[in-house]
C-alpha cells in the first residue's frame, strides 16, 4: 500500500484535511521562491497543532547544512527533504534525519542511491510542484521498495503506481485549488486512490 505524503501545507485546515484523510506525511516548503513558501515559525504554529505519528517533511533547495538544522529544529519538522545536488560534506553536517530527492532526466537516474530511500521527481528548471510527470516505464524491473515518485500526480493517475510496489507517492499542484491552498475533493480521492481504498 502506497504511503502518501501531502506537500505544499501553508495552513492548519489543509493540514488537518489531509491527515483526517489518511495522509501519511506533510510537506513544508522552506524555499523562498516557491508560491507555497511558508517560514518555519508559521510551520510550527501548524505542526503544534497536529496529532501524533504523521511525518512533517521540511524541504530544501540550495541552502546549507546550518541552514537546513535550524529550520527543522524551528519548525518541529521530523525529516528534511533535500532537492538539490548536495555535496556529501552537507549530509555528514546535518543532526536530523533526510531524504535526498533525485530529480531525473533520464531511468539511469532512478537507480542512484539504490540502497537509500529517496524521492524521485522529474527534472525541471523550477524546484518542485511544476506537474510534470516521469515516464512510468522506467520503474518497470526494477526494485521500487525504497523510492518515493512524485511528479505530475493526481487523482486520476494515481492509482496506476501501485503497481510498481512503491514506498510512498508524493502529490503538491495535483491536490490544489489554487498555489498553496488545497481541494477538500482532490485531497481526499488522491489518498483514496493512492492507497486502493
Amino acid at each position: 500500500m502506497n504511503r502518501v505524503k501531502i506537500c505544499g501545507i501553508t495552513n492548519l485546515e489543509d493540514a488537518l484535511l489531509a491527515i483526517n484523510s489518511g495522509a501519511d506525511a506533510l510537506g513544508f516548503i522552506f524555499y523562498e521562491k516557491s508560491p507555497r513558501y511558508i517560514s518555519p515559525s508559521i510551520a510550527k504554529k501548524i505542526i503544534d497543532k497536529l496529532p501524533p505519528f504523521v511525518e512533517k517533511v521540511g524541504l530544501f533547495v540550495n541552502s546549507d547544512a546550518q541552514v537546513i538544522n535550524s529550520f527543522i529544529q524551528e519548525s518541529g519538522c521530523t525529516l528534511a527533504q533535500i532537492h538539490f545536488e548536495a555535496p556529501q560534506e552537507l549530509y555528514q553536517q546535518l543532526f536530523v534525519p533526510y531524504i535526498k530527492v533525485i530529480r531525473a532526466k533520464t531511468r539511469e537516474d532512478i537507480l542512484k542511491y539504490s540502497d537509500e530511500y529517496r524521492l524521485v521527481d522529474a527534472y525541471c528548471e523550477s524546484y518542485g510542484g511544476s506537474g510534470k510527470r516521469l515516464n512510468l516505464e522506467w520503474f518497470r524491473d526494477i526494485d521500487c521498495s525504497k523510492i518515493i515518485l512524485a511528479g505530475g500526480l493526481d487523482m486520476d493517475n494515481v492509482s496506476s503506481t501501485i503497481e510498481y510496489g512503491f514506498y510512498g507517492v508524493d502529490v503538491s499542484s495535483g491536490t490544489e485549488a489554487s498555489k498553496g491552498k488545497k481541494d477538500k475533493a482532490k485531497v481526499i480521492n488522491f489518498i483514496k486512490n493512492a492507497k486502493n481504498i
